[in-house]
């Protein structure tokens, strides 16, 4: 059937690869991706070959007031017709810095605001124009996790604190510091998966909301703001593990992220997909007090927003 599904980070890595599958398989669909003003056209542009319906709005996901201007633009095309209903979301969009000093043009910590808070003022503001059957899909991590099983000790695990601290910049340990910035990230994702469990609790039955975990994907441009030597590795180097357990290849990640958002993979609302299959998150993301409390911060960070 005729449906609108809008996309966050679809311009490299992962998300590119699964918005090619999406708009090759998901025939009447129509994608909308979210991205800086000529990226998305760009990418827009490419992805709508061959009589394929394919936009895209601009968005700078480290503005809250870009998002929800992004989000608005959406309402409109829905509710004049110009775009089917709407029954899926992406968000893939994720960064990693080299500090945990970064700051948006709102004060709050850049990893923070734009994997958690971007994703959240979206939903909210697009909440209401969901038709079900629907499903949200928010990409996540297994750095979450924290152990070397699962980053081969390339990124430190989350440090949990609470969520109006995480919110601003140089909470973490030597702040300036590479490690400081990936802990930020590990943390971030880790925010992610509690608001995939609040969605889930909180959404009206048939809007699903899933965590997608793609495994660790070398040769993505996640580390674009690491130093050289570190941007060497994984572009040249780490990608040779893609034919082992320890990764997944770029083209497997994102063909894995198409499968979850098309429903291809089966997963009930609120649940981890590891790859190809659902699994459990790590014993900390169930925890239902912290969920509550990253809801209720969420809520007052975008309240100006939404």
């Amino acid at each position: 059937m005729p449906s609108t599904i809008v996309m966050t980070g679809a311009s490299r890595g992962i998300g590119r690869v699964a918005a090619e599958h999406i708009v090759r398989e998901a025939g009447e669909a129509h994608l909308v991706v979210a991205a800086r003003g000529a990226t998305g056209a760009r990418l827009a542009a490419e992805l709508g070959g061959n009589g394929r319906r394919v936009s895209h709005v601009a968005v700078d996901l480290g503005a809250l007031d870009s998002v929800r201007s992004a989000a608005d633009e959406i309402r409109t095309r829905l509710d004049s017709g110009d775009l089917p209903p709407l029954h899926g979301f992406v968000g893939n969009a994720g960064t990693q810095y080299t500090n945990a000093l970064t700051a948006g043009p709102d004060g709050l910590e850049s990893t923070f605001a734009v994997n958690v808070l971007a994703n959240h003022l979206f939903l909210r503001l697009l909440e209401d124009r969901f038709r079900a059957p629907a499903r949200i899909v928010i990409t996540v991590s297994d750095t979450h996790f924290g152990d070397f099983r699962h980053n081969l000790g390339m990124v430190p695990g989350p440090v949990w604190q609470p969520p109006d601290v995480l919110a601003r910049p140089g909470v973490f340990p030597k702040p300036a510091g590479t490690a400081a910035g990936r802990t930020a990230y590990s943390t971030s994702k880790l925010a992610a998966i509690y608001l995939v469990h609040e969605y889930a609790r909180r959404l009206p039955a048939g809007i699903d909301a899933i965590g997608f975990n793609p495994g660790f994907v070398p040769g993505t441009d996640i580390a674009r703001d690491a130093g050289p030597v570190s941007r060497f590795a994984m572009r040249r180097i780490l990608p040779l593990l893609a034919g082992t357990p320890f990764a997944t290849s770029r083209a497997a990640a994102g063909r894995y992220l198409a499968d979850v958002v098309l429903g291809v993979t089966a997963a009930p609302t609120g649940s981890y997909v590891d790859r190809d299959r659902v699994t459990r998150s790590s014993e900390e993301s169930y925890d239902r007090r912290r969920e509550a409390e990253l809801w209720a911060t969420a809520e007052r960070l975008i309240a100006t927003y939404a």
